[in-house]
């Protein structure tokens, strides 16, 4: 899944499309690079992130998501927690809902998932990325993680929607500390149980408590070895600014588990 921020505070340089001309031109370049799913979104949720306006995040995504409706055959999925935003993108052709509320921030959002071919559950502590970082806390954050995914899943399917479009994220740098983060991506195949499991770390600041560097432009080596963990855990898909390295990782490991 290729990461398209049409956004200009995005906390990644790389990956800022402040324009729709831009966005679309990044999105291209992405399938181009190989990604198989774009993800459109238009607000920041990094840790400390304001909120848009509706209209604000409106004029961001849906043009994009217009444009490229007609020039990819891969999905669109686009990253938002408003209904009326979801709903205009489903009309407007993508295909995905990446909700990093697990459908809990608009009570109209499980309805508009029910209608989309898949809907992403995220795992984020609280509903605002002003203060999910605000001192995380959990006697055992797989068990906790799992539990909250199981009891979206639940919400989810009673709204109507279909168990088997469902795939879940742990929400990796949402209101977790490294060591939360870690067991996590350690522990992803447990989560794998309530549903096919999205990751995303590409980049992101947890990185730095790992080994200390100069911020998002310096961890893509990083990025790579974890996705490789990750791809080897079973995980469904992966969330990543950098499609053509992570191609290309995956390409050098698959030629050696594909040796006799």
């Amino acid at each position: 899944m290729g990461v398209v921020n049409a956004t200009p505070d995005s906390f990644f340089s790389g990956g800022r499309t402040p324009s729709a001309g831009a966005a679309v031109e990044r999105a291209l370049m992405l399938v181009e690079a190989g990604a198989d799913i774009l993800d459109i979104g238009g607000r920041s949720t990094r840790p400390g992130s304001e909120p848009v306006a509706l209209e604000v995040e409106r004029a961001r995504v849906i043009p994009v998501i217009t444009a490229l409706a007609k020039k990819v055959k891969v999905p669109i999925s686009v990253d938002t927690d408003k209904s009326e935003i979801a709903a205009e993108a489903l009309d407007a052709g993508a295909r995905i809902i990446n909700d990093v509320s697990a459908l809990r921030a608009d009570r109209r959002m499980p309805l508009i998932a029910a209608r989309a071919e898949r809907v992403v559950l995220m795992h984020m502590q609280g509903l605002d990325p002003r203060s999910m970082q605000a001192d995380p806390r959990y006697d055992d954050v797989v068990g906790e993680v799992k539990s909250f995914l199981i009891e979206r899943l639940e919400a989810f399917i009673a709204a109507g929607g279909d168990r088997a479009r469902v795939w879940v994220d742990p929400g990796v740098g949402f209101g977790k500390t490294l060591e939360h983060n870690l067991a996590l991506i350690k522990h992803v195949g447990e989560l794998a149980e309530v549903a096919p499991v999205l990751l995303g770390v590409s980049r992101k600041s947890f990185f730095g408590g790992i080994r200390p560097d100069g911020g998002p432009e310096d961890r893509l080596p990083g990025s790579l070895a974890l996705a490789a963990w990750a791809g080897f855990a079973g995980v469904a898909a992966l969330r990543v600014h950098d499609v053509a390295e992570t191609r290309s990782a995956f390409d050098a490991l698959s030629a050696v588990a594909e040796a006799r």
